[in-house]
């Protein structure tokens, strides 16, 4: 249905620095990754924190990520320790500095902190004669600086090489495995369901089940027009993915159209639905202030909790003047979750996303609003503003975060919500 033969051909490298965090924390204790059981906990203090990561030998335990430390054994084999997000980082940096030398920075994408594309399309004849051959030095040289295993996955797109690290690369002998477009019809499309697939959830796969597609192959062969008239863009880009065709380019950066100011939180305890009004405020006063200083007002407010026993109560307004209010914010969620959430479950997540920007400077004030209580809010928010910016989150808080729900001090000073 494609032709190949104009489409990219580029040399993608997809590299992912296999059990990162668990491996850094075994090295620096000065114990192999791979024999060691370790867990990185959130917090060792607190029995329902949650496992950041696990070794593969804990893993084989049934301990993965999102487990919680109470659900680990207690044995004098298993480690488990704090996160130490500062030494993470310098690692990172470490094996990005080795990943540069084999490619120019334009060609380079941080994806996360332990996973990245490099684009050797350019420069992999500089020191092997394929791509394979560079992929073997890279997964060499980043052992040998810091002991930390890798995993690599190459092809002709960034979505092959991806697709080649995830499903075969992760499960070689020597980590690494090669994806082209020949490669499509016996690699790419027996794969089921179709959630394992990049880009497609749930939701999506039980819409596209029932229109008689339950593989990638199936994906691939389904008429395209009808896939867009059923869903838009996405249906056209599920069609080009399924058949391995990915027009991205690393160097040509990807600008963010419909940017998000979000912030979510897993409780380290159960909360009663009283009380997660306290850290949903405190999430509200955190992602309004970073609102302010961008100098932006958020139409669209978007909220969830989440239930220990995992459902999910979630919604989004508009506010069509535009906001950087917090306590109107919270005001408006506060009111919806009352209606449709839970008042006698347990939660243990959180999450807010403000959304749909325009400048502050559009603002409009009502007629019928109290200009002198309006321009003293306004003064009183630019004045916490300032503070926080000199002096930290810390310098204004509210009188509820002095309350046992608040979850503000337990995160001043983190690093990426992990301690440094």
């Amino acid at each position: 249905m494609y032709d190949y033969y104009i489409c990219p051909h580029r040399h993608i490298l997809c590299v992912d620095l296999k059990s990162f965090f668990a491996s850094v924390s075994c090295i620096l204790k000065g114990l192999d990754p791979k024999t060691t059981k370790l867990a990185v906990v959130g917090d060792t203090k607190s029995i329902g924190s949650v496992v950041l990561a696990a070794t593969p030998e804990l893993k084989k335990l049934g301990i993965k990520t999102g487990s919680r430390l109470f659900e680990i054994p207690a044995r004098s084999d298993i480690y488990i320790i704090n996160p130490s997000m500062k030494t993470y980082l310098d690692y990172s940096s470490k094996i990005t500095e080795i990943a540069l030398q084999y490619t120019a920075p334009e060609d380079f994408h941080q994806y996360s902190i332990d996973e990245f594309f490099m684009d050797v399309t350019e420069s992999y004849h500089l020191f092997g004669e394929t791509p394979y051959d560079v992929a073997k030095r890279v997964r060499r040289e980043i052992h040998e600086a810091t002991k930390i295993d890798s995993a690599i996955g190459v092809g002709e797109n960034l979505l092959l090489s991806k697709l080649a690290l995830d499903i075969e690369a992760k499960r070689t002998d020597d980590g690494i495995a090669e994806w082209r477009y020949h490669d499509v019809p016996e690699k790419l499309w027996p794969i089921t369901p179709l959630k394992a697939f990049w880009g497609i959830n749930r939701r999506s796969e039980v819409k596209l089940n029932e229109r008689g597609i339950f593989s990638v192959g199936d994906l691939a062969h389904y008429n395209p027009a009808h896939l867009r008239r059923d869903f838009g863009i996405i249906g056209v880009d599920w069609h080009l993915h399924a058949n391995g065709i990915d027009f991205s380019v690393i160097r040509e950066k990807h600008t963010i159209h419909s940017p998000s100011i979000a912030k979510s939180q897993i409780l380290m305890r159960d909360y009663r639905f009283e009380e997660i009004y306290v850290v949903l405020f405190e999430q509200f006063d955190e992602v309004a202030h970073r609102l302010r200083l961008a100098h932006r007002l958020a139409r669209t407010v978007q909220f969830s909790v989440g239930t220990k026993d995992g459902r999910v109560f979630r919604k989004q307004y508009t506010v069509k003047e535009g906001t950087n209010n917090e306590s109107d914010m919270m005001k408006v969620t506060w009111g919806h979750l009352k209606q449709i959430a839970d008042p006698y479950a347990l939660y243990r997540t959180i999450s807010v996303s403000l959304t749909n920007f325009i400048p502050d400077s559009a603002k409009q004030v009502s007629l019928f609003e109290d200009m002198e209580k309006v321009l003293k809010e306004e003064a009183l928010m630019k004045t916490v503003d300032e503070l926080k910016v000199k002096y930290g989150q810390l310098a204004v808080m509210r009188a509820l975060s002095r309350t046992d729900a608040s979850t503000l001090k337990l995160r001043e000073g983190l690093i990426a919500g992990h301690k440094r």
